[in-house]
């Protein structure tokens, strides 16, 4: 699985000139892109800070995780390892990606952290820790983040239960009732937080989880100074179900309804990432039609999700009328959506090579209906309330940060668009046919709640283009590839031959036995980029499931925004960064 240094490869020549070749090992992955093993763990601050200040630098910080090599049988050439820990860093300016990976022994499970290089290091560091309990030295605030403060175990290690029934019976007695309530009271001593000042003392106040404008089970508790907010800190994992860890039983077929709850407003959308992920692995090129199929659900989900978030948007503000309209507007799209997969909010649609069924008759009258109905529903959105001068004044200047800013916290989507840059993965790096569709990214400049938003509305416009394009380019052909994973063998053919009916039968029941390796997809979802980095370690299950979404991250830089705000741009702020819990807790 490794290969030896490729010096044609600009960066592996400005990292051997650097520190020499015999501290790096390649390997070979199918993630397109390099993936590199540092040797000596003491070099990785020297790296990551030497790729940050290359000529067209590494300037954000896409992903940090862990995974648990000791059962791993596939490790061919690769360094000893029990766990290991990896860096996903993005250049904007090359368009490229670069994957480092830390090798660590069980006994020795530390690693300096890198919280002072990237921000966002933060909550991906201590994730890890609550997950593998790898400790990251230096690390300002070291402590769970998905799982309540006195959790006993780390889940993500292989030797953690895997399923409910595999625990002794659960026991919640009042006195752990107690003890867990004392262990949620906030104390500001432990984020290095004042009480007070000199003239007054502060006032520190819970908002959420359970409250209308945090949207969902979202805690975030503010240091006040009356209406002034001196400081803040997020609490997640409220809503953690542990996808990653049920990607570790479930058959690579069978895991795919999982993906659309990940964002459970976003249905396909989500499919797509993974379904690529696996398809990558397994080497299968799916028809034409299957493309355009994918690409017209996406879209039919991301403007669902997009007239969510606008019309919530506008009530976090003050506008009442918007969000019953929006519904009945996403209600035709469910029509349609349900006409063509048989349901609405979670299709689980996508197959490994294909679609479960081809589109069926009517879908095209269905689909024209609602594309002539939205263009105008959506302009009186805008004349409506976007063009209110209230709702511009709550929002023009609130909550602004710069594209150098939104790329050391890891922003994506209309946030990092709203500061400038035009990154979307559909057009920087098409999957699924993308590149075969004309369509435009919406940019602002800004950086603030109003641009994020007019930016989502811009958005909703190109997918109706493209969604037009679906509707006037749909290619003939098979909905499926021809592919043993995708495709069962002839009917006749496994009544007939034993061998073909073994097949058959280990398929459906077990799944299918994917090839070691390792692949990555990123896709453009509703609310930033969504990523699946799978390992196969030739097993009908995943050995790594890593599941990197955009929400998280955005709700990390709250309060390097928001302090000094008052508390009513705070609830504009949370309106115009469209997250869902789903999306962040996983």
């Amino acid at each position: 699985m490794n290969s030896k240094f490729n010096f044609d490869d600009p960066v592996i020549h400005e990292l051997k000139n650097k520190f020499g070749s015999d501290l790096f090992l390649i390997q070979k992955t199918l993630m397109d892109m390099l993936v590199i093993w540092i040797l000596q763990k003491h070099l990785l601050l020297d790296v990551i800070s030497f790729l940050r200040e290359l000529q067209k630098p590494y300037v954000m910080l896409f992903d940090l995780h862990g995974v648990d090599e000791r059962q791993r049988i596939n490790r061919e050439n690769l360094p000893k390892a029990d766990f290991s820990v990896f860096y996903h860093l993005v250049s904007v300016d090359r368009n490229r990606d670069i994957l480092l990976k830390i090798a660590l022994d069980e006994n020795n499970l530390n690693v300096q952290s890198i919280s002072f290089l990237f921000p966002n290091a933060n909550w991906y560091e201590r994730e890890v820790w609550d997950m593998f309990g790898i400790t990251f030295i230096n690390h300002p605030n070291l402590r769970r983040l998905l799982m309540p403060p006195k959790w006993i175990g780390h889940p993500l290690r292989k030797d953690y239960p895997a399923r409910a029934t595999e625990f002794n019976q659960f026991d919640f007695s009042k006195y752990k009732h107690g003890l867990e309530m004392e262990n949620l009271i906030f104390k500001p001593e432990e984020w290095g937080m004042l009480r007070g000042n000199d003239h007054e003392d502060f006032m520190f106040l819970n908002l959420g989880p359970n409250h209308p404008s945090s949207h969902g089970a979202f805690r975030i508790i503010l240091q006040l100074d009356g209406e002034e907010i001196v400081n803040c800190v997020p609490d997640i994992g409220y809503h953690h179900r542990g996808a990653e860890k049920m990607a570790e039983r479930q058959s690579w077929h069978s895991y795919i309804p999982y993906t659309d709850r990940i964002e459970y407003l976003g249905g396909c959308i989500n499919e797509m990432p993974y379904i690529l992920a696996v398809e990558k692995l397994v080497g299968i090129k799916v028809p034409e039609r299957v493309k355009i199929i994918r690409i017209m659900l996406s879209e039919l989900f991301r403007i669902n999700s997009h007239l969510l978030y606008i019309s919530t948007y506008i009530q976090d503000v003050g506008a009442i009328t918007p969000v019953f309209l929006a519904f009945t507007d996403r209600q035709k799209i469910y029509n349609v959506v349900e006409a063509i997969t048989g349901s609405r909010m979670h299709p689980a649609w996508f197959r490994i090579g294909g679609v479960a069924y081809d589109l069926p008759c009517g879908w095209d009258k269905l689909l024209r209906d609602l594309l002539d109905w939205l263009p105008k529903r959506l302009n009186f959105y805008v004349r409506s309330s976007l063009k209110n001068s209230i709702l511009k004044r709550r929002s023009i200047g609130i909550a602004s940060y710069t594209k150098d800013e939104a790329l050391s916290w890891g922003v994506t989507g209309a946030g990092l668009r709203a500061t400038g840059i035009d990154f979307d993965v559909r057009k920087w790096r098409p999957y699924s046919g993308y590149e075969n569709f004309e369509f435009d990214i919406p940019i602002a400049f800004n950086g603030d709640c109003y641009d994020r938003v007019m930016i989502k509305v811009e958005e909703i416009y190109q997918s109706i283009r493209i969604l037009e394009q679906c509707f006037k380019n749909m290619p003939e052909g098979p909905f499926k590839a021809d592919h043993q994973f995708t495709t069962p063998p002839p009917k006749n053919l496994v009544l007939e031959h034993i061998e073909t009916l073994i097949h058959h039968f280990l398929q459906v029941s077990w799944g299918p036995v994917i090839p070691a390796n390792e692949s990555f997809q990123m896709i453009e979802a509703t609310k930033g980029i969504n990523s699946y980095y799978l390992i196969s370690d030739g097993n009908t299950m995943s050995y790594r499931t890593r599941i990197r979404t955009p929400s998280y991250p955005h709700l990390q830089q709250i309060p390097d925004v928001i302090k000094g705000s008052l508390v009513s741009d705070l609830i504009v702020y949370l309106g115009s960064i469209d997250f869902v819990m789903s999306d962040v807790d996983r």
